[in-house]
């Protein structure tokens, strides 16, 4: 069989062997080749690069090419696409190749060409475990080798090895995080404040395409490429992001070759899922092509009462207007009927002792005929790049957003500890999110001598529109029995009715955000230097009033202006960094960076309705990366110390208000190894340390008794104590292995662990939420390497917490997180 299309390309290198003798410069071009059979990759290679492909049906029967992205020399593509196949390739005279069955002991991967080594693209699903290059750290295509900072990717092959159901479930193997800190009380779309993953001791920033996002579907894995951990301040470039850093997520866009997939899946709790992902070109030419990707899932939980029901679909086109231009539009709708958010527990009866044992994951403690929950989320976004030479590119970026949420729900009331009857309090609510973005830069590179500079000059805007309408029930206090759970709860929220004892609240929280940045990076033969400033301006609004109706007082509503601010309250701050890095050519690079943020208080304010200062920080980090030569393998080591002034803990004088605790210090230092050690073998693996204490504060509070369920004693300053909810110590290791060979050929096993150290559970460390251990397993089995017939489909199971352990995620005096139960997903996906 023979592939011969195109045209010839001249100065090629040959085989693998014989490219890394070359010398003379190769030509690159960009390649979007996904997963897919061997022949159909090989196809689409040949179309982009005029290589004629020679090679028999014995090498194509079954093969499963891993496909590529990003910008490589022909001869250095060729070999990635053929990584993990078994199939190697040599030259065959001037414009072909003829391929050829490599020896067991033979692993294709990245290769040496001509001088080149194989560049990724920074947006895309990385290779394996491993993912050589980022947009995120820098807005720039930088190897993450030269960034003086942590940043840690998830890639798209881990993500189809676990199968995650969110993006909280995605992060669980990544140093610095506590992807769940709140259980299963909460979605995991990391949306707004309310995402319970913690990032070096602080509650995390999500940016989705390089914009910042308030949508609480934006992070549905079906729809992503990859995300990206960036640990530490990234204010210079972003924005408004806290100390800990932020997560990067990149959505799925057009291919330059067809992709056709379709999977149903199943699981535990009556889990079924569908999903699509199909893209083609539109025009003869491939200059225009779209991509529509699907979901649907319904399911239960571990909760009684509590469902998960989701449909979505993320169409989008991409339009090379020509070789210097092309503009991507995407479009999102999602709508969530049910949330799947699982209630409160009670404290005694999980971490401590009750009197009729262990609650049950299976309570429910709410009311199910008050008890929904649902979205509905819109989005809309173009990418517009231009090259006006090699040295000036342009690149803009736009977003519109739209979310509702709608809950009827009851939750425990916190101070409530009763061993029995846990008290419950009703409330309905709505609120609308509408949010507007734009990121515009000119970016480029230029060189003094041996001097190489990749600058960026760029500007950005996000306007906040957020309305809210709360009301509470406060005319009966339903209740739930821990031994004997019964729901009688009747709604009461009629302000004609004279029975109806209601406080209600309206409030608009509106704000304009606007920066302007600039960055270089310097690179001097092996030595790295990255330095860059911000400016921000914030303005800020906020509304409000509160109104009752009091059954004593023959229903006379009174209303209260709680909170007005009707001018605008400007912030501005000026944030900046600096790094160095060297890479020593036998793949070691030291780094040291600082940097600072800002991030201004939006909606929050104390119980006089003063709104506070907004949070301030700056962190230095050291570390070491080690890339290993030839292998896609990458180690990294970073120790960081952080700082923030005006952190906000609960005001325990006015119960649902905050007040400023001072400033908080976190330091620690986290380890990782990401590995494509062979064309079997995969893994990851991360060890976090983080110690986050309140550094300098004027607040006391008394110390927690659990046995009495009361505080004690004399007040005792906050001042050296742990912030609450952080564990100290963090390990996880996931493991993948596929039998390329004999009669399970096409068969893939994984195994992962995860422990989580202790957390204290309020500000003056007077008791400890337990540490856990839990195990995750999997396997995979692609059915064409054993049935040619069968080629394109493959089945995948994804087990997550296998020994079924209970325990809690985070507690406070009254109430806790209970973390999610043994979980099974099964799927079957067919590409062709």
């Amino acid at each position: 069989m023979m592939l011969a299309l195109g045209t010839s390309l001249s100065a090629l290198g040959g085989s693998p062997a014989f490219a890394q003798q070359g010398q003379a410069a190769i030509p690159s071009i960009h390649l979007d080749i996904p997963r897919q059979p061997l022949s159909a990759a090989l196809q689409a290679f040949s179309r982009r690069t005029g290589i004629q492909v020679v090679y028999t049906a014995s090498i194509d029967a079954g093969i499963i090419s891993p496909g590529i992205s990003g910008d490589f020399d022909a001869m250095t593509a060729l070999s990635r696409l053929l990584s993990g196949t078994g199939v190697t390739f040599r030259q065959s005279g001037k414009g072909a190749v003829v391929l050829a069955k490599a020896s067991a002991n033979i692993t294709l991967g990245p290769v040496r060409v001509g001088g080149t080594v194989a560049h990724e693209n920074p947006t895309g699903p990385g290779v394996g475990y491993v993912a050589t290059s980022t947009m995120a750290g820098t807005k720039t295509d930088t190897p993450i080798m030269e960034i003086p900072n942590s940043i840690y990717v998830v890639t798209k092959q881990l993500m189809q090895d676990q199968q995650p159901q969110n993006v909280a479930q995605a992060l669980r193997y990544s140093p610095g995080i506590m992807a769940e800190s709140e259980g299963t009380y909460g979605n995991g779309s990391a949306h707004g404040a309310d995402t319970g993953i913690i990032q070096r001791g602080f509650s995390t920033s999500q940016f989705v395409d390089g914009l910042m996002t308030n949508s609480v579907s934006a992070g549905e894995t079906a729809f992503l490429e990859r995300i990206e951990v960036v640990n530490g301040p990234a204010s210079v470039m972003y924005g408004q992001t806290t100390p800990g850093g932020m997560l990067a997520m990149s959505l799925k866009k057009p291919t330059d070759t067809p992709l056709r997939q379709v999977s149903i899946g199943f699981g535990n709790c009556g889990r079924y899922q569908a999903t699509f992902d199909i893209s083609d070109k539109i025009t003869k030419s491939g200059n225009v092509r779209y991509r529509i990707a699907a979901i649907g899932v319904t399911q239960g939980t571990q909760t009684n009462y509590v469902d998960y029901h989701r449909v979505g679909v993320m169409p989008s086109i991409t339009w090379d207007i020509d070789k210097n231009t092309s503009l991507t539009l995407l479009g999102m709708y999602m709508y969530t009927p049910g949330e799947g958010v699982a209630s409160q527990y009670p404290r005694i009866g999980t971490l401590s002792p009750g009197p009729y044992g262990q609650i049950s994951r299976s309570t429910f403690f709410g009311e199910p005929n008050w008890n929904k929950m649902g979205d509905k989320d819109a989005m809309f976004e173009y990418q517009f790049k231009h090259s006006f030479n090699k040295y000036i590119n342009f690149s803009q970026n736009f977003r519109w957003e739209n979310s509702d949420r709608h809950q009827e729900t009851t939750y425990v009331k916190t101070g409530a500890v009763k061993p029995t009857i846990v008290p419950l309090q009703p409330m309905d609510y709505y609120t609308n999110t509408r949010t507007i973005g734009m990121d515009a830069r000119f970016f480029g590179k230029f060189n003094i001598e041996s001097v190489n500079n990749t600058w960026v000059i760029g500007s950005d805007f996000r306007k906040y529109n957020y309305n809210s309408h709360y009301l509470y029930d406060y005319t009966t206090t339903p209740s739930v029995n821990v031994d004997n759970p019964s729901y009688s709860y009747t709604p009461c929220y009629s302000w004609a009715h004279a029975g109806c004892q209601i406080m209600g609240s309206l409030y608009n929280t509106q704000y304009f955000q606007e920066g302007v940045y600039f960055q270089d990076q310097i690179k001097w033969k092996r030595l790295s230097i990255l330095v860059g400033g911000r400016q921000d301006w914030v303005n800020m609004k906020y509304t409000g009033d509160s109104t009752s109706s009091n059954q004593n007082v023959n229903n006379v509503k009174t209303t209260q202006d709680y909170l007005s601010t009707d001018k605008p309250q400007p912030q501005s701050a000026f944030t900046w960094r600096a790094g160095i890095i060297y890479n020593f050519d036998f793949g070691l690079a030291p780094y040291f960076s600082y940097a600072t943020s800002f991030i201004p208080q939006i909606g929050q304010t104390d119980y006089q309705g003063h709104p506070f200062a907004p949070l301030t920080g700056k962190q230095m980090e050291a570390g070491l990366k080690y890339k290993v030569p030839n292998k896609d393998i990458l180690l990294t080591a970073a120790a960081f110390h952080i700082e923030e002034d005006n952190y906000l803990i609960s005001d325990l004088a006015h119960t649902g208000y905050s007040t400023n605790a001072g400033r908080v210090r976190s330091q620690g230092f986290e380890l990782s190894a990401n590995a494509n050690i062979t064309k079997d073998l995969r893994l990851i693996a991360s060890y976090s340390y983080t110690d986050i204490r309140y550094a300098k504060t004027n607040k006391t509070a008394k110390r927690y008794d659990l046995n009495t369920s009361s505080s004690y004693g004399t007040a005792v300053s906050q001042e050296g104590m742990s912030v609450p909810y952080v564990p100290r110590n963090m390990f996880s290791f996931f493991v993948d292995y596929t039998i390329h060979f004999g009669k399970l050929k096409g068969f893939g096993i994984n195994f992962g662990t995860r422990y989580t150290g202790f957390t204290y559970a309020d500000s003056v460390e007077s008791f400890k939420t337990r540490p856990y251990v839990l195990f995750d397993a999997g396997a995979h089995y692609d059915f064409g390497q054993a049935f040619s017939v069968l080629k394109g489909l493959n089945a995948q199971l994804a087990m997550s917490n296998l020994a079924n352990t209970y325990y809690e995620t985070q507690c406070s005096n009254s109430v806790c997180y209970l973390g999610q139960g043994r979980r099974v997903y099964g799927n079957l996906t067919y590409n062709w």
